[in-house]
């Protein structure tokens, strides 16, 4: 089923927290109303009974990373 990703990177170095913007991850399954397989043809009310109506739960990520943040390269406060 099609979903979003979240994805979090913590810098460990300098504490810093940045969101990246969510991403739609599109899937290829045919039953899934969202998806660029899904025929065009299929409508309600057969739709609504065989193909899925709603996305999974977004996969979240907290990446941690070992060292500074862009923002604290670019000002120099690297350690």
């Amino acid at each position: 089923m099609c979903h979003w990703r979240r994805v979090r990177n913590t810098y460990s170095q300098c504490g810093h927290v940045f969101d990246l913007a969510d991403e739609m991850i599109r899937c290829d399954d045919r039953y899934c109303k969202f998806s660029s397989s899904h025929p065009t043809n299929c409508v309600p009310p057969s739709c609504t009974t065989t193909c899925w109506q709603y996305r999974q739960f977004p996969q979240q990520f907290n990446r941690f990373i070992d060292s500074v943040c862009p923002g604290c390269t670019q000002q120099g406060q690297g350690r």
